[in-house]
Formats: C-alpha cells, structure tokens, sequence
C-alpha cells in the first residue's frame, strides 16, 4: 500500500517529449507527497523509465538489474516494454497509491563467455544473440545439456527469453511465446542448409532448467560477436559459450488489467 515514504526513481531518455514528460511526473509525484530521487537510489521502491523499448532495458542494464519494480512511459515508436503513456500519468499514480497493481517476474538469460583465458558473465533480458564478424558466416557445435545437437552454418543462432520472444526473434520468424512459461527460444539467423551443410532452419523450444553450449569451429572463434539486448560485445579466443536462465528476478509493475496477448494484438495484429 501507499507510504509517504516512498522513493521513485525517475530515468529519461534524451527526446523532447521524454524530458517534458519526466518534469511534469516529477511534479505530480512530489505533489502527492513522493520522493523523487535526485540521482539513482539502489534502495528505492520503484524505477518509472520514460522513453521505448531501448530505453527501458538500457535502464535496467545501466543500473545493474535493480531489485525494485520498474515500469514504463511510451515516448518512443513500438513500446511493447512500456506499460503507459504520458496521458496516463494522474491514474497511475492514483493506482499506485492504492495499491492497485501486480508484479510480474521474469529471468533474464546468463550468458557464460569463456575465452582460452578467461570466462565472463552477460545478462539479456530479451536475448543473446551469437553471430558472425562483420557477417562472416560462422559455425557453431550446438548442444543442449550433454546432448550433442548439431553443428550449424550461418549468420549465427538467437536465444530469447518469452519476454523477447516479441523483439528480434519475432523477426527471425521465431514463435511468440506467453510469457507466463519458462523456457528458452533457439532461432536461426540465416541457417545454411545445403548438401554440404546441414543446419536447423525453424525454432527450437528448450526447458527453464536446461544449459545451451556452444562451440565454434577453432579457425572461426575469432569471428564471433556475441549480443545482449542489442549491445554489443567482441571477445578474442572464444572457445564456448553456455547459456541458460538466470536465478536473477527483474521485477515488472503491471496494472492488474494487463493482459499479455491483448498487447501483442494491439502491438502486432
């Protein structure tokens, strides 16, 4: 329920709109007897993120995964993260001081990078993608727990979340998925399969509790970018890459009429 006490940490991207939004909410909270952060406060009760879809997971990237709720203001094109839009603002805050909404819970992917040095950590919240250098078509020894899969040829392979089932693996030709269930999505990008190789060339649902491996072929691992939510990252030396869902929470505040497919129709249809 509602407490004076609470502390909301406001975060823009750098658009007009986005910015005349963010002072007129600062406003109407601070008015409604809220805190508003002057700089980000990791121990606050709630993350409102005003721009798209980029700027809502740049924010939870850039603040580290905060373990506080966060929702979002459409000032940007899509906006299938971002719950409200800036004529929105009075009945949210009505609602939020009642009390009146959900959290829903959702893992990131964990991405283990390890290069004939070292090993690394990554988190996506809508996928990780594993492709070639400059397009250089790469091949990838696929497995899934210790069952070996197969060795794919292409421009590289995409593991989503169902929250990310919506975003780029949508466009690859990849399955929507509810995001109620717990899974992990492979979708190819641009699989080769010819007489010489042989490759996947549709989906392919994998359990909550299995690890994905990947191994590039020794004279392509210096040709691979691996990609978080759209940022990139290049690393020497790769030799093998596991993927699976994270124990890690990012926690969602929705209105409690908020309805999954009911977005995807507005969204998509």
């Amino acid at each position: 329920m509602y407490s004076i006490n609470k502390i909301i940490n406001v975060v823009s991207n750098n658009k007009p709109v986005s910015k005349e939004t963010e002072r007129i909410l600062k406003h109407k909270l601070e008015k409604n007897n809220f805190t508003v952060a002057e700089n980000f406060d990791p121990n606050g009760d709630l993350v409102i993120c005003i721009g798209g879809d980029g700027s809502f997971l740049r924010t939870i990237h850039k603040f580290n995964f905060p373990d506080m709720p966060i929702i979002g203001i459409n000032t940007g094109h899509l906006g299938f993260f971002q719950d409200l839009s800036p004529h929105e603002l009075d009945e949210f805050i009505f609602k939020y001081r009642k009390g009146d909404y959900k959290i829903d819970e959702i893992h990131p992917l964990e991405a283990t990078i390890c290069t004939r040095n070292s090993c690394i950590e990554i988190l996506g919240i809508n996928e990780i993608i594993i492709r070639g250098y400059k397009s250089t078509t790469i091949h990838l020894n696929l497995s899934l727990d210790e069952s070996f899969l197969e060795k794919f040829s292409g421009d590289g392979i995409l593991v989503s979340t169902p929250t990310g089932s919506t975003a780029y693996n949508y466009s690859l030709g990849g399955s929507i998925v509810d995001p109620r269930l717990n899974m992990m999505q492979i979708t190819p990008i641009a699989p080769i399969n010819t007489v010489a190789y042989r490759s996947f060339t549709s989906s392919i649902i994998v359990p909550e509790y299995s690890t994905i491996k990947v191994h590039p072929e020794y004279a392509y691992e210096n040709s691979i970018l691996i990609a978080s939510d759209g940022t990139e990252h290049r690393y020497n030396s790769i030799v093998e890459v596991q993927i699976q869902l994270s124990e890690l929470k990012v926690k969602l505040l929705r209105f409690r009429e908020y309805n999954f497919w009911n977005k995807a129709k507005e969204k998509f249809l």
